[in-house]
C-alpha cells in the first residue's frame, strides 16, 4: 500500500512537473484562446464527439492536478460549443476532476494525517459526518475560496465520497454556468474583471447563505418531527424544571435562579444525590479514618511512645456513626431551604415527563402536581452496576449505595473492580482491620491510567495488606460454613481458576445511567446505556437537555458540574445563544495513599492517537517537604508535544496529588506552559514545589548545548584565558 501510494504520488508530481517544463499553460490563457476560436469553432462542427471526448479528458486532467488553466477550459466549453454542450461538459469534467483530487488526497495522506493529528481532528471529523454537506455547498457557492485547496483539504477529513461529488456537482454549477456563458460571448470578453463583477461575486456571497438557511429549515423539520403527536402548551409554568438534585441537578438549578429564570427542582430522594449521600463525602470521610489508623501505627516510627499498636481497635459502629455526622454538616449546603433561599422552588417527589413540557410530581405528601415548562434538564444521576453472576443476589452484596448502612467490620471482603471506588474501599478496610481482596478483569488496576501509576497504585495497597487479583473474573458464588466462596477465572487461560473466600461481596464495577422510572420511555429516549445528548447537551427533543452520569461522559462530580453550566446556560438561551460543552481540560482523582491524579492524555494515550510527546518526571523522594514528612513516595510525570513545553497531560502519584494537580489544570486551561511554571515562585517548603522541579527537568534536558558552550568561552575570556 506504502508502495502504491508512493507511485501515485511520484505520478502526480511528474505530471505537474511536466506542464510547468514544457510551458502547456501557454495554451491554456485567454488571449489563446480568442486566437483560436474560429478554428476550433470549426473543428467542433466536423468532429464533435472528438472535441467533446478530448476537452473532457483535458479538463478533467487539468482539475483532478489542480493545474492553472481551468477557468479558461470552461470560457473555452462555452465558446466553442455553445451554453447547453459547454456547461453538460464543463459541469461534469470539473466535478468529475475535484472528485478524483479529493480522492487522490484521501488515498495518499488522510490516513496519516488522521493518525497523526485524530484528537485535535476529532471535533472537525464530527461536524463533517453530521454537517459536511453543508459545509461543503457553501464552499462551492461562494467562489473566494480556491477550489482545488477545497479539493485537497476535503480529501483529509471523513466526508463521504458520493457526498462530496454530488454536493460538488450541485454546488459548482451556478458559478460554471456564469464562465460558460461568458464564453458564448468570448468577443466582448478582454480580461477575466468582464466576467465576475463586485455586484456577481455578491451576489454568489449572498448565495452561500442558501446552506445556511438550507440548514435552519432541516433543523425546523427535525424539530417538528421530534415533537410530532405533541401539544405545546401556550404559557409555561417555569422556565426550566431539573430534574435530579445531584450535583449536576444543583449547579443547573443554581445558575437558573442567578439568571432571575424561574426554575423548578424536583428530587425523590435526598438533596445532594449520590455524592453527598453515598459517593465523594461518605468515602473520603471512611478514607480519613482509616488514614489515621494507619498513621497511628506508624508513630514509633517518629519517636512517638506509648502507643501499643497490637492492641489498636476500631469501633466500626462509631467509624460509621462519624461517616454520618459529616455528610449533616455538608447537608445544609445541598438542602432544601438553601435552594429556596436562592429563588429555586424545590419540590421533592416522584417526576413522571409526560410531555416534552410537562412533568407530573407525585409528592412526598402523596399530592399530585403538574408543571408546565419551556425547557427541561434531565440530571437523574447513575447507579451502581451489580452483574449477574450466579449466587450474587443471595450473598446480598455490597455498592456504593448500601455500603453505608454497615455496623459491623467484614473480617474478610471481596471486591469486584480495581477501578478508583474499588481501589479507595479495599485499602479503607484494609487499614481498619478488614483481610481485602480485588478482583480486576483487567491487567493492572486504574484502566484508564498508565501501567506504571497502576503499579504504584497496586504497590500501595499491597503494603497496606491488600491481595490483588488481576486478570481474573469473577463467575460465581457459593455459601458454606466459611461463609462465601468467590470463584474466580483466569481471562486469559479459563482452566486457571481458585476461590476466595469472604464474608461479603462489595461490587465496584461500575455504574449505569438511571434511564427508568420517570417517563423517558414514554418520549422513546431511553436506548442505550446512557441518556444521548450532543455537544450542546441536547436530547433528541431541541427542549430536553441532559447533565452529569445519566449522559456522560465522565462520572465525575466535577464534570458533572461542568456539564449543568452548558445544559442550563443552553436550555434557557436558546436558540440565541449556545455554547458547545468543553472537555479539553477534566482532571480525575483517585483518593488512596499517595493520591493518583491525572488530567490531560496519558501515554497510552498518546500513542494511540499517534502524538508525538516527550515524558518528564521527578521523583517526590528527592522533595524536602515530602522527606520532612514521610511522604516521599510517589512522582510526577509530565507529557509534553514533542520538542515544545506544552503540556499535554499530567499524572501525579503523591499524598497530596488532587491539590497538587490544579496548578496543572489551570496551566493546561490557559496554555501555560513549562517555562512560565518554571519561573512562577514556589513556596518553600511545599509539596508544590514539585511542580517546579518537574519544570526544571524538562528545561534541563532542552538546554541549548550550542549557546552554553559559546556561553562557556564567554566566560573563560572573561577570566582571561583562550
Amino acid at each position: 500500500m506504502k508502495i502504491t501510494k508512493l507511485l501515485l504520488l511520484a505520478v502526480i508530481v511528474a505530471a505537474i512537473a511536466g506542464f510547468f517544463a514544457f510551458d502547456l499553460g501557454q495554451y491554456l490563457n485567454l488571449q489563446t484562446l480568442q486566437e483560436q476560436q474560429q478554428a476550433l469553432r470549426g473543428l467542433w462542427q466536423q468532429e464533435p464527439l472528438l472535441v467533446f471526448a478530448s476537452f473532457f479528458v483535458i479538463y478533467v486532467l487539468a482539475t483532478a492536478l489542480s493545474l492553472p488553466g481551468a477557468t479558461v477550459l470552461t470560457l473555452a466549453t462555452g465558446s466553442i460549443m455553445g451554453f447547453g454542450w459547454g456547461l453538460l461538459l464543463a459541469s461534469f469534467a470539473s466535478s468529475i476532476g475535484a472528485f478524483l483530487a479529493f480522492l487522490s488526497a484521501r488515498f495518499i495522506l488522510r490516513d496519516w494525517v488522521q493518525a497523526k493529528f485524530s484528537e485535535r481532528l476529532k471535533a472537525i471529523n464530527q461536524g463533517m459526518e453530521k454537517d459536511g454537506a453543508f459545509y461543503l455547498l457553501t464552499l462551492r457557492l461562494v467562489p473566494i475560496f480556491p477550489f482545488f485547496v477545497i479539493n485537497l483539504v476535503m480529501g483529509l477529513t471523513t466526508i463521504r465520497g458520493w457526498t462530496y461529488y454530488w454536493v460538488s456537482q450541485l454546488g459548482m454549477l451556478a458559478g460554471t454556468a456564469v464562465y460558460v456563458n461568458a464564453g458564448t460571448q468570448l468577443g466582448e470578453v478582454s480580461s477575466m474583471g468582464d466576467i465576475f463583477s463586485a455586484d456577481l461575486i455578491l451576489s454568489f456571497c449572498l448565495l452561500g447563505v442558501f446552506p445556511l438557511l438550507t440548514k435552519w429549515v432541516v433543523s425546523q423539520v427535525r424539530r417538528r418531527r421530534a415533537y410530532k403527536g405533541w401539544r405545546k402548551p401556550k404559557q409555561f409554568d417555569a422556565n426550566l424544571v431539573v430534574i435530579g438534585a445531584g450535583s449536576a441537578g444543583l449547579v443547573s438549578a443554581y445558575i437558573a435562579a442567578a439568571v432571575k429564570a424561574k426554575v423548578v427542582l424536583i428530587e425523590k430522594a435526598d438533596m445532594g444525590g449520590d455524592c453527598l449521600n453515598t459517593g465523594c463525602v461518605p468515602s473520603k470521610a471512611l478514607l480519613h479514618v482509616a488514614k489515621t489508623m494507619a498513621t497511628v501505627r506508624k508513630a514509633s516510627e517518629v519517636g512517638i511512645t506509648g502507643v501499643q499498636t497490637d492492641k489498636l481497635g476500631v469501633d466500626f459502629g462509631q467509624v460509621m456513626q462519624q461517616v454520618k455526622q459529616v455528610i449533616a454538616r455538608i447537608e445544609p449546603h445541598d438542602s432544601v431551604e438553601r435552594y429556596q433561599r436562592l429563588g429555586v422552588d424545590v419540590v421533592q417527589g416522584t417526576a413522571t415527563i409526560e410531555s416534552p413540557w410537562q412533568v407530573n410530581v407525585a409528592t412526598a405528601a402523596g399530592e399530585q402536581q403538574q408543571i408546565t415548562s419551556k425547557a427541561m434538564v434531565i440530571a437523574a444521576g447513575a447507579k451502581p452496576i451489580v452483574p449477574p453472576i450466579p449466587g450474587l443476589a443471595e450473598a446480598q452484596p455490597l455498592t456504593s449505595d448500601n455500603l453505608w448502612n454497615l455496623t459491623e467490620l467484614p473480617p474478610r471482603l471481596a471486591i469486584l473492580g480495581g477501578g478508583p471506588i474499588g481501589c479507595e474501599m479495599a485499602q479503607a478496610f484494609a487499614r481498619l482491620g478488614s483481610q481485602v481482596t480485588v478482583v480486576e478483569m483487567q491487567s493492572q488496576l486504574l484502566a484508564g491510567e498508565d501501567a506504571d501509576t497502576a503499579v504504584l497504585a497496586d504497590k500501595a495497597l499491597q503494603a497496606d495488606g491488600v491481595t490483588t487479583c488481576l486478570g481474573y473474573k469473577a463467575v460465581a458464588v457459593s455459601a458454606d460454613e466459611q461463609g462465601y466462596r468467590l470463584q474466580v477465572v483466569n481471562v486469559e487461560n479459563e482452566n486457571e481458576t481458585h476461590d476466595i473466600v469472604c464474608d461479603r461481596i462489595l461490587v465496584a464495577v461500575g455504574r449505569q445511567a438511571n434511564l427508568q422510572g420517570y417517563g423517558l420511555e414514554k418520549l422513546g429516549i431511553a436506548e442505550g446505556k446512557t441518556l444521548v445528548s450532543d455537544a450542546f447537551l441536547q436530547t433528541r427533543y431541541p427542549n430536553i437537555y441532559a447533565a452529569g452520569d445519566v449522559t456522560g461522559p465522565f462520572q465525575l462530580t466535577h464534570a458533572a458540574s461542568h456539564q449543568a453550566w452548558y445544559a442550563s446556560v443552553n436550555a434557557l438561551f436558546a436558540p440565541f445563544k449556545r455554547f458547545r460543552a468543553d472537555y479539553s481540560v477534566i482532571p480525575r482523582v483517585t483518593y488512596t495513599s499517595p493520591e493518583i491524579a491525572s488530567v490531560g492524555l496519558t501515554e497510552k494515550q498518546a500513542q494511540q492517537q499517534h502524538i508525538d510527546y516527550e515524558v518528564s518526571g521527578y521523583d517526590l523522594a528527592e522533595l524536602d517537604r515530602a522527606i520532612a514528612e514521610r511522604q516521599a513516595n510517589g512522582r510526577i510525570k509530565v507529557l509534553t508535544a514533542k520538542g515544545k513545553d506544552k503540556v499535554l497531560g499530567v499524572s501525579i502519584v503523591a499524598d497530596q496529588a488532587g491539590e497538587l494537580l490544579a496548578e496543572w489544570v489551570l496551566a493546561m486551561k490557559q496554555g501555560v506552559g513549562l517555562n512560565k511554571i518554571l519561573g512562577t515562585i514556589h513556596s518553600y517548603p511545599t509539596l508544590a514545589e514539585a511542580n517546579k522541579y518537574v519544570a526544571g527537568e524538562w528545561k534541563r534536558a532542552h538546554a541549548p548545548e550550542s549557546v552554553l558552550r559559546w556561553v562557556e568561552r564567554f566566560h573563560r575570556w572573561r577570566r582571561g584565558g583562550r
